[in-house]
């Protein structure tokens, strides 16, 4: 074979591989003396649907929180779309779109100020920030009650405004903290079939994190179970249900890997998160 022919073959093997929305290589974190995250190595291909599972305490919103540039790169590296977290964090932020586990709406400003709101933070253009407003409250249905203040909505539209913010900037990477908690389940799945759709219309990559076995086993391409602060396992919910039998659920592959220990660490570790999903379910209704 030619050596042009091997070079042309080289680069179609590269071109048919898939993007790296998110890579993650060694990471670790800690506060203090206890380590959060420890040697995390996460790899996410673009336009997969990951979520990242794991009992309180595993680290999963601190990796969130590293990769969203809200805390530092302690140790290891990590890649958003091929750009160091380090070095070019403003650029890593334009490509994101973040709904943490608190509520992150202004209750006293109208729907369509807090996404306004969210427009300017991430340095969408001037001239296209009303049509961008408008879109992103479309495609979760809020215009109708865009002009009333945010405090007068329900959970469910409090979730999907946030969702709104979240994706004004048309953001290839969308990380979702336990978008649903405190929700009933129609304004969850209200809120789960808004996600599908954005990932439809926009191609978008969504990272999450969810304490709902069910909601990970059905939205999700791949899963990764992160326990005291290691990545446990990686795969598809279908593979992992079959390693351990045919008629596992998502819930046994969760307690194979974080059950052993996993009351002491509901214990130790888990009553503040136990109280903040239940102040944010008390503040949504």
């Amino acid at each position: 074979m030619s050596e042009s022919a091997t070079r042309s073959d080289e680069a179609s093997a590269r071109e048919a591989e898939p993007a790296i929305a998110l890579e993650c290589t060694g990471l670790v974190h800690r506060f203090g003396e206890t380590v959060a995250v420890d040697h995390l190595d996460l790899r996410i291909n673009a336009g997969e649907v990951v979520g990242l599972l794991g009992p309180n305490g595993a680290g999963k919103t601190t990796t969130i929180r590293v990769l969203n540039t809200l805390l530092p790169v302690q140790e290891g590296s990590v890649r958003v779309f091929g750009l160091d977290v380090r070095r070019h964090a403003t650029d890593v932020r334009r490509k994101l779109g973040y709904v943490p586990q608190q509520l992150s709406i202004e209750a006293a400003l109208t729907g369509r100020q807090n996404v306004m709101w969210f427009a300017r933070l991430f340095d969408v253009p001037r001239a296209e920030r009303p049509a961008r407003v408008d879109e992103a409250l479309g495609a979760m249905d809020l215009l109708p009650v865009a002009d009333r203040k945010a405090g007068t909505y329900s959970g469910g539209m409090i979730r999907r405004l946030e969702l709104a913010q979240a994706l004004v900037n048309h953001p290839p990477l969308l990380v979702l903290d336990e978008p649903t908690v405190g929700l009933d389940p129609i304004a969850r799945a209200g809120v789960w079939e808004r996600v599908r759709q954005m990932r439809a219309d926009y191609g978008m990559t969504v990272l999450l994190t969810t304490h709902y076995m069910e909601e990970a086993d059905e939205l999700c391409d791949v899963v990764a179970l992160m326990h005291r602060g290691r990545l446990r396992v990686t795969g598809s919910p279908a593979a992992l249900r079959a390693e351990i039998g045919p008629d596992a659920t998502l819930d046994d592959v969760f307690r194979k890997y974080a059950g052993a220990d996993l009351a002491d660490a509901e214990e130790q570790k888990g009553m503040r998160d136990v109280r903040r999903s239940r102040n944010t379910a008390r503040k949504l209704g």
